[in-house]
This record gives structure tokens, C-alpha cells and sequence, in this order.
């Protein structure tokens, strides 16, 4: 995990070097990158002190839309289910019975009853980029929004990664995606708070003041001529890698990960969404994991990703949305409670969606199967105008008949609440070309 600087090697100037200590290496999506590989690439983009973030919570499997937001309570048994809906602290807002704990938060909350533009696959890039699919894949395909304020804002602090992915791996991996970062480059993944990840925040066998001894001696090395390095980049990879030291001889990440130091009641508020049931080949229902990402936020992260349970419910649709539904009622209230209690939420947008919707008709497993036309969203805090259900279906649940709302514009709405605005801001891509945000404006009725 450290190493201190290996065997000399000549280079064709004719100077000798060292190896570089290498920070261990963090796990960041599918690539292997030391963090000082990753604040290289941050440098040019600067740093930011305004801390506003988003928490993207990804329902993989498609979460069924008129199961939640939306009861249909006047369409035929096989279409309408089992649920009733129950009022919120709005009036004249409804939503499914399982959401009590929601719909007193309703207030802080608003509900898109009618999300158009989603593609009958099963993965998480139109809930991280916005983008259809196949935008700008020959230059890499679209950056997701961790990446994308990874690269534009960059770290609030030096010593906490801007974009952290919690969602561990799953059996269809798509489904654990924390967010591609495409054309912006591997620079950019989320560091990954788990398996080798997490142990290379760790020192192994080494002090701080060893570490603190480890840097003066690579500083001192007398054959590392920067004299010479003309072009700067001996001085820029020396920063990088005291910024990946400074997350090393900092707790602040650590402990951002560590519920322990939570108080219990505050643990117990949240949960842990066990027992785990219906997971299959997705995730976990991870309760805790909402709590951390709030911890994670304050300590200075950007954007947090997270996958909470697996929703594509081909069978035993109800019976999946009870377990499910009722234990992301327990924690998504709890977040926006926490987030409000300590004057976070006008600054974090809280985000919950899947990347498609179920079908109107039942099927003879009591499940619900794919449905792309429409689909539905939950967003809270950010500074919006809550307390608003936008949109909505047809009777049946078929198609959206009430104000259609594209992924582009929740996201042109997220980068809004994060001070960006989408159509000024842009980032070049690989052939020099500038590129925007997202090709789509806010929501109206939250601004």
C-alpha cells in the first residue's frame, strides 16, 4: 500500500530517478488508479469553498411507478394492485400507503409522476448522466454528474475525495454503476469506500511521522533534477502526491465512514434494511448506507451514489414493494429529517429513481414487467419549491398525459441547485470540442 521509492532507473535525459512513493492504489470503478493519479487530472480544474451536493439514490430494476407515487385507484384490479393511497401533509397529495413516514415529509419532498425518455435497459446511465445511451460514445460516451463536478469544482477538501460511489458490486454489475465517467477519463471514477479501497485509506505498519520522514526523504532525493523539468510536470505530479499524503494523514474520511461514531438513536432512525430480502443479483436494501452518505456530504463530498435494493419485480411485485417500499420510507425520511435538523437541506438535492417503470397490466406471477414509456422520480431539499406532485399518467398508467418530464431536466434541475448552470458551463472533450452540461432546461415549477 506505501512504498517507498524502488530501484534507480535512467531516463533518456540522462538523469537518474527514484520511483515516486505510490499511495496504494483506491479501487475507482473498473480501473486500478494510485489517488494521486486522480488529483493530477482535478489540478487544472481548481478547487471550490461553496459546498452544495447531490445524492443520487438508484432504484435498480425499474421501481414500479403506479405502486408508489401514484395509486390508480379508479383503474381495473389488473391494473391497479394492491395498495391504497394515503394523504400527505400537502394537501390534495396522495401516495402509497407503505410511504407513512414520507408523506409527513411531503412538505420537503416533490414527486414526478411522469418521467418520460427511459430506455428498456437495465442499467444506471440516464439516472448518473442524463444522456441517452449511445451520446458521444465514440469519444468515450457522456461523464456521469460525480465525475463531471469531479472535474468542474473539484475537492472541497483536499483530503476527501468530490465523488464517492457506495454501492458494492453486484452479480448484474450495472447495477452497482456508482457512474462512468466518460470522455473525462478513469481521472475521474468515484473512489469506492470498500474492499481495497477502503484498506488503502489504512496505514499498514507505518506512523504518521514515518510517513511525515517518507516525504522530506522523497523531497531530498538528489537526482531528481526539477531544475530541468521545463515543462512542470515533475512540480504538478510533487502536489498530486501530497494530496493523496493529506488524505492518508487525515481522519476526515475515515470517520465520515464510520457509523459507530453516530449516536445509536440516530442509527436506529435510519435502520439497516436487513433482513435482506429479494436482493437476487442486485443490492441490498442499505439503509445505513443513506446515513453515510449524509456523513459523507458533510464531510465535504460532492456527489454520492448509491444502489438501494433490486426492484425489477417480474414476480411477487407486492409483496417486494412492502419490503422494499417500507424500508425506504424508514431511511429516506430519516435522511431528510437529518439533512433539515442540520441546516443541510436548502444545499443537498436528494434524488431517488430507477431507470424505468412497470408495466400497467399484472402478470400471472403477480409482477409487474418492463415499461419504459413512463416512469417516476422523488427529489427533495436542494432549495426547490417542494411540496409539489409534478405531472402525471392516464388512467391506466400507460404513457404520461400530465406535464412529461425528460431525465434531462431533473438534471438540468440538480446542476441549477448545485450553482451551475447548465447551458454556460461546459468541459472540452477529447478532440477539443466544448461540451455542456445537459441539452435541457429546469424544471419550472421547482425553481
Amino acid at each position: 500500500m506505501l512504498h517507498v521509492p524502488g530501484p534507480k532507473s535512467r531516463y533518456c535525459d540522462g538523469v537518474t530517478r527514484r520511483n515516486f512513493l505510490k499511495v496504494g492504489a483506491f479501487s475507482f470503478g473498473a480501473t486500478t488508479l494510485s489517488l494521486a493519479d486522480i488529483y493530477r487530472a482535478e489540478a487544472a480544474a481548481g478547487s471550490s469553498t461553496s459546498h452544495k451536493a447531490i445524492i443520487n439514490i438508484y432504484l435498480g430494476g425499474g421501481p414500479p411507478h403506479q405502486d408508489m407515487w401514484e395509486i390508480k385507484t379508479e383503474a381495473p384490479s389488473e391494473i391497479r394492485g394492491e395498495f391504497r393511497p394515503i394523504a400527505t401533509n400537502v394537501p390534495g397529495i396522495q401516495i402509497c400507503e407503505v410511504f407513512p413516514r414520507i408523506a409527513r415529509v411531503m412538505d420537503k419532498s416533490v414527486v414526478i409522476r411522469s418521467m418520460v425518455g427511459a430506455a428498456d435497459r437495465h442499467d444506471a446511465v440516464m439516472c448518473t448522466t442524463g444522456w441517452p445511451h449511445a451520446s458521444l460514445q465514440p469519444l468515450g460516451g457522456r461523464p456521469s454528474m460525480g465525475a463531471v463536478l469531479s472535474r468542474v469544482r473539484g475537492p472541497v477538501d483536499p483530503s476527501v475525495p468530490p465523488f464517492v460511489g457506495l454501492a458494492a458490486a453486484t452479480q448484474h454489475r450495472p447495477w452497482s454503476d456508482a457512474g462512468q465517467t466518460g470522455f473525462l477519463g478513469p481521472s475521474h471514477s468515484p473512489f469506492k469506500p470498500e474492499g481495497n479501497g477502503l484498506a488503502d485509506m489504512r496505514l499498514s505498519n507505518i506512523t504518521v511521522d514515518q510517513l511525515a520522514d517518507r516525504r522530506r526523504l522523497i523531497s531530498s532525493f538528489d537526482a531528481l533534477r526539477t531544475d530541468i523539468d521545463h515543462s512542470g510536470a515533475i512540480e504538478g505530479m510533487d502536489a498530486a502526491q501530497r494530496r493523496a499524503l493529506d488524505v492518508l494523514t487525515s481522519n476526515k474520511l475515515l470517520d465520515a465512514l464510520d457509523l459507530s461514531k453516530e449516536p445509536q438513536r440516530v442509527r436506529d432512525r435510519y435502520g439497516d434494511g436487513r433482513p435482506y430480502q429479494f436482493q437476487f443479483d442486485g443490492a441490498p436494501t442499505v439503509n445505513d448506507q443513506l446515513l453515510m452518505a449524509r456523513r459523507l456530504v458533510e464531510a465535504g463530498v460532492r456527489c454520492v451514489t448509491l444502489t438501494f435494493g433490486r426492484w425489477d419485480s417480474h414476480g411477487q411485485n407486492f409483496n417486494l414493494v412492502r419490503d422494499h417500499g417500507g424500508k425506504l420510507d424508514q431511511c429516506l425520511s430519516a435522511l431528510i429529517e437529518d439533512l433539515e435538523q442540520r441546516g443541510m437541506l436548502n444545499d443537498v438535492t436528494v434524488v431517488v429513481w430507477g431507470e424505468f417503470g412497470r408495466t400497467p397490466r399484472i402478470n400471472g406471477n403477480a409482477g409487474r414487467d418492463h415499461w419504459s414509456p413512463v416512469s417516476c422520480c422523488f427529489m427533495a431539499g436542494g432549495g426547490m419549491r417542494t411540496g409539489q406532485a409534478i405531472g402525471g399518467t392516464n388512467r391506466l398508467g400507460e404513457r404520461a398525459e400530465r406535464r412529461p418530464v425528460s431525465f434531462g431536466e431533473v438534471f438540468a434541475t440538480i446542476y441549477h441547485n448545485l450553482g451551475m448552470n447548465p447551458h454556460t458551463t461546459n468541459m472540452l472533450d477529447p478532440t477539443g470540442r466544448p461540451q455542456h452540461l445537459i441539452d435541457a432546461e429546469p424544471i419550472r415549477e421547482l425553481l
